[in-house]
């Protein structure tokens, strides 16, 4: 596995090199974007149409411990690194967030993003809502944004629709959807994935609203 040696490899743009100054906020200071939903609320798409419509914007890259998947790109989905340098990073404060999950460790670098909003670079941290209280608890100046479904019948529609899990693993997705949209409250601007056109719309005012960027 490929271990970062800087923290600026831990961000990744957003699609093509950005303009001089389009993503720059008028004060000098960039902006994080801390986007949350339940699984089925179909953040994965939003984030992809508005990745269009802000190729400017940064996009922050997580570490993780896993082997990579087939198609995964080190550096684009993950930064793939192993167990020892991981633990180095906990042990030296790197991380705004880390947990395990099935044996694998995850983790959200702290120091690029820092760097990234002092230079005035906006970001889009795309994480569990846990991960997210504990970022907002390290950066309270994170712009946060859950994106939901219109109700719980329609997320798991869009589950079962989807083909990829189990009945168990949709039952368990579930679950933990209750109990994320019990956090929503935590969130200064909440989506509802009613109409994904609408919906794009929304966060994408949201983005122009907070960071200043113009198109």
């Amino acid at each position: 596995m490929k271990t970062p040696t800087n923290s600026r490899m831990v961000i990744s743009f957003m699609g093509n090199l950005p303009t001089q100054t389009a993503d720059r906020r008028r004060n000098g200071r960039g902006r994080l974007f801390v986007v949350s939903a339940p699984s089925g609320a179909g953040k994965s798409t939003l984030l992809e149409r508005v990745r269009e419509l802000f190729p400017e914007m940064l996009y922050s890259v997580s570490c993780t411990t896993r082997a990579p998947r087939t198609g995964e790109i080190d550096g684009v989905h993950y930064h793939f690194v192993s167990e020892a340098e991981f633990r180095r990073m906990i042990q030296e404060g790197r991380f705004l967030e880390w947990k395990e999950v099935h044996g694998n460790l995850y983790g959200t670098p702290a120091g690029p993003i820092e760097e990234a909003i002092a230079s005035g670079r906006s970001i889009i941290l795309d994480i569990d809502v846990e991960g997210a209280k504990e970022v907002f608890a390290r950066m309270p100046s994170a712009v946060g944004i859950f994106i939901n479904a219109p109700n719980l019948e329609v997320l798991e529609e869009r589950l079962r629709r989807r083909g990829t899990d189990s009945e168990d693993a949709i039952r368990l997705r579930m679950r933990n959807a209750a109990i994320e949209m019990q956090s929503a409250r935590l969130f200064q601007h909440r989506i509802v994935n009613a109409d994904l056109v609408a919906a794009v719309d929304q966060l994408a005012g949201i983005i122009r609203q907070e960071s200043e960027i113009s198109l």
